[in-house]
């Protein structure tokens, strides 16, 4: 028995961050209600209430048609499931969306909730998603990207329309200006609370992300049109979601590029071998995953055996 590993194949932005609806993108101030579609990565993470219905808590970003990029503070014991390609909450059995149930759940290992410290999880889907116009991946940064100062991105996501309101029930979007790491620490911003592994964005007083957008992606646009998901919305005043010299603050996701390929890649192989232990050969790496880690594709193939 042989197991081939093909080669990486440079793809480009190829099968993510391109969406079919383009967002329509405002300077307006606060959040506006979204294009419909327009945002097809974001995903509602919902946990299972007392009374058997689902709830939503976080955001998180469909990053490959099997895994899904969060928080790690959005992760409790609770049973959750996967809500793709969803404009309104309150809306059931919207045309094109999905739910998915988790295969597993990765918190990284060195999660600090005292310090906010690699505040990343991963969710893998039990099944991978075919990408449609309503449901695609968003494309991950090349490792150790640094945003520049007043680099225009959008957070989305389905919380809090104000400090204490309610959630919102349509995916808002709000263009936050990137705070680059010296003005963010600064003693009178945030100061030692923020790492050079994370993304500061907002503190205008006016447009911030808010209770339950959590583990939802902050999207910047390159140059090519690609959208890639360059945060993770980790956390925020106390004082209030738009608190000014208080700006949201994000996990930089190209921080954590290795780490993502590490554990996706991982899993990918522990579920092949037990499948090759069974003798389940032809559907171990046909198909299983078209990722677009540092905007990469990856191609797996098991031959001869």
């Amino acid at each position: 028995m042989k197991l081939l590993l093909l080669a990486f194949f440079i793809a480009g932005a190829y099968g993510c961050g391109r969406p079919t609806f383009p967002p329509i993108l405002t300077r307006v101030v606060g959040g506006v209600d979204a294009r419909p579609h327009s945002w097809p990565w974001q995903i509602s993470l919902q946990y299972l209430g007392s009374t058997g219905g689902y709830y939503h808590t976080c955001g998180g970003t469909l990053i490959s048609s099997q895994w899904v990029l969060t928080a790690a503070h959005c992760i409790s014991r609770n049973t959750y499931r996967v809500y793709l390609g969803k404009q309104n909450l309150q809306v059931a059995n919207e045309p094109g969306s999905l739910a998915v149930a988790p295969a597993k759940i990765i918190v990284h290992e060195n999660w600090d909730p005292n310090r906010i410290r690699n505040d990343i999880a991963l969710i893998k889907l039990e099944r991978a998603v075919a990408t449609t116009s309503d449901i695609m991946p968003a494309c991950l940064p090349p490792a150790g990207k640094i945003l520049p100062n007043n680099a225009p991105c959008y957070v989305t996501g389905w919380g809090r329309l104000w400090t204490g309101g309610p959630l919102a029930n349509d995916l808002q979007q709000a263009l936050l200006l990137v705070v680059d790491y010296a003005t963010c620490s600064l003693p009178d911003w945030w100061g030692s609370l923020v790492t050079q592994n994370m993304v500061c964005a907002g503190g205008n007083g006016q447009q911030a992300s808010c209770n339950g957008d959590s583990g939802g992606p902050l999207n910047c646009q390159n140059a090519d049109g690609v959208w890639d998901v360059d945060g993770i919305v980790s956390f925020g005043s106390s004082l209030g979601c738009n608190y000014p010299k208080k700006p949201s603050v994000f996990t930089r996701v190209s921080a954590y590029i290795s780490w993502i390929n590490n554990v996706s890649l991982v899993h990918v192989y522990s579920s092949c071998l037990r499948k090759i232990f069974y003798r389940h050969f032809q559907p171990c790496f046909k198909n299983v995953m078209w990722g677009n880690w540092g905007k990469q594709r990856r191609i797996f193939t098991l031959l001869n055996y």
